[in-house]
């Protein structure tokens, strides 16, 4: 609900705020604005809200959340009001405006607090009504900096509305017509005990407002639900992956059977009929009619592979998928149950903040050398372990030709090109942390990380470069040593 003018009276007079003085300004959203004020040794929290259908100011009791980031708003206000005193608080008529006469040394300032449910503003002007700010801009109504509010001067009606309302050269015509009845106003019997501002308080605590259980338990609803609903259907996949990874006992099986029946199979076939020799029963295979008969073969025996690796994998992804459903499950009962608005409204804040993923620590050895990271892999698993999950297809990759090493990758950077210095340094890298570090020279290879692709059943890390470059390299000591100077923590 929002306050009627008889309500809004009635909570001026309660807080007879002139003799105030503005020592702070909290917005905590584009629609709520707290001031706090003091006033013959006792502190006020005035709180008012601009939310549709609950237009409001009152006093609170409650501590007012501060936003993650400045508003303009309030920025404005603490660099001309903080520190002024209210000379005045009246509401102007029944108009539901409230006007603040604020004197801050020798400049005067006007605030009107406007509590219109469809165009609830708060406006500062100067004595002659331009504005300086408001909270809400609005160019059609013309209250942006530099408009006129004078909500004091009522204007003579025009000579078209006096047509449109039908008053001409002083008659009113439509005094025949019955008069509109006038809607009466009384300030509304609360629940609770106090003050009517306490009241008020506490109402809008537990039904609307910016601290509305109500309105944000049905936030951490939706905020939680719908993680559930994304994290449910990950799990779903990666279930239907399991059971899939699960049969890789019947993919070796159908690759043994095609390759005991090579002689009656022909390219293009689309399936094969025969005896599964493991059950003595009939069988009926798929296969690639664009393959050929071997090639299914080892298709079969390639998803195997890949199933056998992959069920650890995603048994363990399940495992964290489920404890992860667990633990919101039981966040969201914690956070409905909580009766404290301003604890559950900084939860909520806090869930809603972007976490960046905890970085997994790179391996290898990583050397920074004039804005330039290379790193490099020193054994299969740290090869590996960066092709997966620490370059891209752009960063480059390097490797000693014929000679077993390390992998060396520059990571790329937007805009620039790999000057011929830092691929000398990433040369002799890879030929120092290779077999052919003794021969003080060597080949290498080099190419994008996009152009690699993965060895079929080799060993962890083993790759096969296409579109490769040469560079010949000898290792140069003094380099080496600037490089180990170089070097980082990952």
């Amino acid at each position: 609900m929002s306050l009627n003018w008889k309500e809004i009276n009635l909570v001026l007079s309660e807080l007879n705020l002139a003799g105030s003085q503005i020592q702070r300004v909290i917005q905590s959203a584009y629609d709520v604005l707290a001031l706090q004020l003091y006033k013959e040794g006792k502190a006020t929290t005035l709180l008012v809200a601009l939310t549709p259908g609950a237009c409001r100011l009152h006093a609170t009791y409650r501590a007012v959340p501060k936003p993650e980031k400045p508003l303009r708003f309030a920025e404005f206000i603490k660099s001309r009001l903080v520190n002024g005193w209210i000379t005045e608080a009246v509401q102007l008529g029944e108009d539901r405006i409230v006007r603040f006469t604020i004197q801050r040394g020798e400049l005067q300032y006007r605030m009107y607090i406007r509590l219109w449910s469809n165009a609830a503003n708060v406006i500062v002007t100067d004595t002659e009504g331009t504005i300086l700010d408001v909270m809400r801009r609005s160019p059609r109504r013309g209250e942006i900096t530099g408009g006129r509010y004078t909500p004091e001067v009522v204007s003579e009606p025009t000579a078209s509305e006096k047509a449109a309302t039908g008053r001409t050269n002083g008659a009113d015509t439509l005094s025949e017509q019955p008069a509109r009845p006038q809607r009466t106003y009384e300030v509304r019997c609360l629940e609770g005990s106090g003050t009517f501002n306490e009241k008020l308080d506490a109402y809008y605590a537990e039904h609307g407002g910016a601290l509305s259980l109500e309105a944000l338990r049905d936030q951490v609803r939706k905020l939680y639900e719908g993680r559930l609903g994304r994290l449910a259907a990950s799990l779903e996949r990666l279930r239907e992956k399991q059971r899939t990874y699960e049969k890789g006992n019947t993919l070796k099986e159908y690759g043994d059977i095609l390759m005991a029946n090579l002689h009656q199979i022909k390219t293009g076939d689309p399936w094969f009929e025969g005896i599964n020799f493991y059950n003595d029963e009939q069988v009926r295979i798929k296969l690639d009619p664009l393959k050929s008969p071997q090639a299914n073969a080892e298709a079969y025996y390639e998803q195997y592979h890949k199933a056998k690796t992959g069920l650890s994998e995603v048994a363990e992804e399940i495992e964290r998928g489920e404890a992860e459903t667990k633990r919101l499950e039981a966040e969201l009962t914690r956070l409905l149950s909580e009766e404290n608005p301003l604890r559950l409204h900084r939860a909520l804040q806090k869930e809603r903040q972007v976490i960046k993923p905890v970085d997994k620590k790179r391996p290898g050895l990583t050397f920074l050398r004039h804005g330039w990271m290379l790193i490099v892999g020193r054994d299969g698993a740290e090869n590996d372990d960066l092709l997966r999950h620490h370059v891209k297809g752009s960063d480059l990759w390097l490797h000693a030709r014929d000679y077993p090493g390390s992998y060396v990758f520059i990571k790329a950077r937007p805009g620039k090109t790999v000057p011929l210095d830092i691929l000398l340094d990433a040369g002799n890298l890879a030929l120092f942390y290779s077999k052919g570090r003794n021969n003080g020279e060597g080949d290498l290879f080099y190419t994008p990380v996009k152009f690699l692709r993965r060895a079929k059943n080799g060993p962890k890390g083993l790759v096969i470069p296409t579109q490769e470059k040469n560079l010949h390299i000898k290792l140069d000591n003094r380099r080496l040593e600037e490089l180990e100077q170089c070097r980082t923590d990952s």
